[in-house]
């Protein structure tokens, strides 16, 4: 837990919010049983960013962070920025081989975090070392400087990072906090993982708009419902298997969600029978809204009469246009294309670097998502054009996986890809062809011997034991061959069409 060391204290002074206006001495962050108002983060944030610097952190460099749910996430960000470095985020979830990969493409310096596997590749400043709360060093921030780097995933390799400046950072704060109407009155919650852009998003939104923020070090649904209550949280953030949590509570009813706003759902497309039977059984409406990584808040719902067919119209700053998949020339309402979108909000660019180029069209964005703009501005998504796999609000490449499955001797072929699931949006399946004695099966297609539940759990388990656990795939379906173009391009279509049933089937 983050402490104040003895050898100091929290200076009298009030902080400074991003809007130049001065900070309440009251909560601005709560964890458990431990509150922290402005001033003390202020303090905590100047003392570790002192210490950053006598570990010869400079103006420039990237550091990486590698940080379970705690208070100490927040400080450690912005002490990172108090130097003039630049936030590499890196999921706690991610074993070895990932985050050597992440360590690689963004050249961080210096290591901050509480995860075992960050000090073995990097020299890092623990998190439970006690901070002497000090006036640190202050850089003041280059706009066009990175701020922060977080990981999406490509459909053809391992995940990529994505950079954002201080200026396109600060645009989609601005943007998220004017899309939810957040403000010094809201009390909000995060649950969501921090490391990831929306868990981030949130943590920024709150501190700039002076909003009181619970942060959670882990989902568990019935303390949200508790501290709903006994916080009087007037926004709370949804994804897809904390709105089936909270649908499927048996004792929902018992808790008064009165002082809600709303809920937002987001990172996935919103299911409308379980955010109706939210609604119909506590009376909170829900607010959908849509981003990316690379260009944060791309559309929100209005705060009053939400509808859930929809992302929403495009927030005030981000234009959106939809293209043609044949010929990318722009399309009128109501055309089914790619959505492709422009803001000061969107990144900089991939690390690699080279990956940048094909995600731009003449400076639109290219999100990847297709769908359509109809008559009055309401932006809906009916497809992915990119073969990301969405599980729980996080991107999964194919091509990663597929790379551990035939690290495995028995596997000769294989091919991933995701398939519907109530509660986590997607869930992954792996198709493998085998090495071994082909025999039989009883409808006459040849198979392998070696096709067997314990080498399906195999498998998956190999897969655990290298990736972060929300890729493992869910069922592994055995196949004879995985069907491919003459150019060796994996037809996925095919699979899904085959094997492709809904999960909870």
């Amino acid at each position: 837990m983050l402490s104040f060391d003895s050898r100091g204290g929290a200076p009298a002074s009030a902080s400074r919010r991003a809007d130049g206006s001065v900070g309440a001495g009251g909560a601005a962050l709560v964890f458990e049983d431990r509150e922290y108002s402005r001033p003390e983060l202020e303090a905590l944030a100047g003392g570790l960013a002192a210490t950053l610097a006598r570990r010869g952190v400079r103006s420039g460099d990237r550091v990486a962070l590698m940080s379970s749910n705690r208070p100490e996430f927040v400080v450690a960000v912005q002490a990172i920025w108090q130097v003039g470095a630049a936030v590499v985020l890196i999921s706690p979830a991610w074993k070895h081989d990932e985050v050597a990969h992440a360590l690689d493409v963004t050249s961080a310096v210096l290591g901050v975090g509480d995860v075992p596997v960050l000090a073995e590749l990097l020299p890092t400043v623990d998190l439970d070392e006690p901070v002497t709360p000090a006036q640190g060093p202050r850089v003041p921030p280059d706009p066009a400087a990175d701020a922060v780097l977080v990981f999406s995933s490509g459909t053809t390799g391992r995940p990529k990072a994505v950079r954002h400046t201080h200026a396109s950072f600060a645009a989609a704060v601005v943007h998220w906090r004017d899309a939810l109407g957040m403000t010094s009155a809201d009390r909000i919650q995060i649950v969501t993982p921090p490391a990831h852009i929306l868990g981030l998003l949130n943590i920024a939104t709150a501190l700039e708009s002076g909003a009181r923020m619970r942060l959670h070090r882990r989902f568990d649904i019935d303390r949200m419902l508790h501290y709903i209550e006994a916080d009087r949280v007037t926004i709370e953030m949804a994804v897809a298997p904390i709105a089936l949590a909270i649908a499927s509570h048996p004792e929902l009813e018992a808790y008064d969600l009165s002082s809600l706003r709303y809920i937002m759902w987001g990172a996935t497309p919103v299911t409308a029978s379980v955010a109706e039977t939210v609604t119909r059984r506590t009376g909170v409406p829900w607010v959908p809204a849509y981003g990316a990584s690379e260009l944060p808040v791309i559309a929100c719902n209005p705060l009053v009469d939400a509808r859930l067919d929809s992302v929403g119209r495009p927030v005030p700053g981000v234009t959106v246009r939809i293209v043609s998949l044949d010929d990318g020339h722009p399309l009128g309402p109501d055309g089914v294309g790619e959505i492709q979108a422009r803001s000061a909000s969107v990144m900089a660019g991939y690390l690699p670097s080279e990956a940048t180029a094909g995600a731009f069209d003449d400076g639109w964005y290219r999100t990847g998502d297709v769908g359509y703009l109809d008559p009055d501005g309401w932006l809906r998504i009916t497809d992915r054009s990119k073969e990301m796999i969405k599980v729980r609000g996080f991107q999964v490449a194919p091509a990663e996986i597929e790379s551990v499955l035939l690290g495995h001797p028995d596997v000769a072929d294989c091919a991933v890809f995701g398939v519907p699931d109530p509660a986590d949006g997607e869930a992954i399946v792996a198709a493998v062809a085998t090495n071994g004695t082909a025999v039989a099966a009883t409808n006459g297609t040849a198979v392998a011997a070696t096709n067997s539940p314990a080498v399906a759990a195999e498998l998956v388990e190999l897969v655990g034991s290298r990736l972060a656990s929300y890729k493992m795939p869910r069922r592994v379906e055995f196949v004879p061959e995985i069907p491919r173009l003459p150019s060796g391009k994996v037809l996925r279509r095919v699979l899904k069409e085959q094997y492709g049933r809904p999960s909870d089937e």
